[in-house]
């Protein structure tokens, strides 16, 4: 019988190192950058009436982690952003450097707003490691779905 624990005292063991590694392993990314694409036609379509969600209402950024905000503009025509006019196949990245929740008029959204909402770097332990389950979740649910061709 002794034999039969040790499958389940490795697959402890490795569970509780992956949980200890999510909650003290520091937060870093291959870029600070979280980008958002207004895609070719999107003025058409809504020009056709057509319901057309390419933002979310609220974009969540991480100081430290991804806080640079870039849309790049597809479209054949100028997107607004805030203050900014995207011209079509220019790229606009705003860094954010303090935590809050900052409102932007957006001409590629859907209510012609958009909030993005800037939060401080989690601490390490619990709070880290609800950030990192969070953002895994976030990640699962918008993964592209390709069906057969």
């Amino acid at each position: 019988m002794p034999r039969r624990r040790w499958p389940r005292l490795a697959v402890c063991a490795a569970l509780l190192a992956l949980l200890l590694w999510g909650a003290f392993a520091p937060l870093a990314g291959a870029s600070r950058e979280q980008p958002f694409e207004i895609p070719a036609g999107t003025y058409e379509r809504r020009m056709r009436g057509e319901p057309v969600e390419i933002l979310p209402q609220l974009v969540t950024l991480t100081l430290g982690v991804q806080d640079v905000l870039l849309l790049r503009n597809r479209d054949k025509v100028p997107q607004v952003f805030g203050p900014v006019l995207v011209m079509p196949g220019q790229e606009f990245r705003l860094p954010f450097e303090q935590a809050g929740d900052y409102q932007f008029n957006c001409s590629a959204h859907a209510s012609g707003q958009m909030t993005v909402r800037v939060v401080e770097q989690p601490d390490p332990g619990w709070d880290r490691l609800r950030w990192r389950a969070r953002k895994l979740v976030h990640e699962l649910r918008y993964l592209p779905l390709v069906g057969p061709r």
